[in-house]
């Protein structure tokens, strides 16, 4: 499933929603609000068997030992019908503790089985909305990103290849981590976290093939770079195509990009 761009490198928006392409070239507009409630909802459903499962354990650590509840319910006749000094004497109260134990923790045994199923379909099912969620966050931001637009001569989805390793959704929020690791803070807002435009200018400015990437400034002579595309597609050195990830090489293809040795 992957974004869907129009022709101007912007995501296509549908009914107010980002439409994604799937894999069998259908256009399907992504209900956002939808996801995040659906989340909500599976993580408190989540919450709610890990809960029954851990009940169900420690009930059931009550019962070690029994595997046969009707060997278990036998014991407990003979439990009733005997008194302890004839048990002892016949040399059953071993036994019958053992059947006992045995039953219960058999009964139990396929009790948290079946929850730990459940939650670990849940927890996929989760785990895939979550996926979308992020996608449409960090996805959609490059989309609609005015510096993109603005300053980036490479396809928005491009971009995202090379830098939105360095984009996290935390509390529903985009937030933008550096090479060491440590949150990108606003330079204009002292205190604040960098908003993604922000962010993403200062990722940028410390990219080693900055210059390959960023829009002409309209210079010419020997030190223009971009040759007449206006802005567009750029030509990157051979170091600089050599050093981008399989998809990045494939968007800048896409985009009518040229290698030069």
């Amino acid at each position: 499933m992957k974004l869907k761009l129009d022709e101007q490198g912007h995501v296509v928006v549908q009914d107010g929603k980002p439409v994604y392409t799937h894999d069998d070239g259908k256009d399907v507009p992504f209900d956002a609000p939808s996801a995040v409630s659906k989340i909500t909802a599976l993580n408190a459903e989540a919450k709610g068997h890990r809960e029954a499962k851990e009940t169900a354990e420690a009930r059931a650590k009550a019962f070690e030992g029994i595997d046969d509840p009707e060997k278990a319910r036998a014991a407990l006749a003979t439990v009733a019908n005997l008194d302890a000094g004839q048990l002892v004497q016949a040399g059953k109260v071993e036994e019958i503790k053992a059947a006992a134990i045995a039953a219960t923790e058999e009964k139990f045994k396929a009790q948290v089985s079946t929850l730990a199923e459940q939650v670990k379909s849940v927890t996929a099912e989760r785990d895939t909305t979550t996926g979308i969620l992020y996608q449409e966050k960090i996805g959609g931001a490059f989309g609609r990103s005015r510096f993109v637009s603005d300053k980036i001569a490479v396809p928005p989805d491009m971009l995202q290849n090379t830098f939105g390793k360095a984009f996290k959704v935390e509390d529903g929020k985009v937030v933008a981590y550096g090479d060491d690791g440590n949150k990108i803070y606003s330079r204009a807002r002292p205190g604040e976290l960098a908003d993604f435009d922000e962010a993403l200018e200062a990722l940028v400015e410390r990219y080693p093939h900055r210059e390959n990437i960023l829009k002409s400034s309209g210079a010419t002579g020997g030190g223009a770079t971009g040759g007449g595309n206006g802005g567009g597609a750029k030509a990157l050195p051979r170091a600089a195509f050599d050093a981008l990830d399989p998809a990045a090489k494939a968007a800048h293809a896409r985009s009518g990009g040229t290698v030069t040795d």
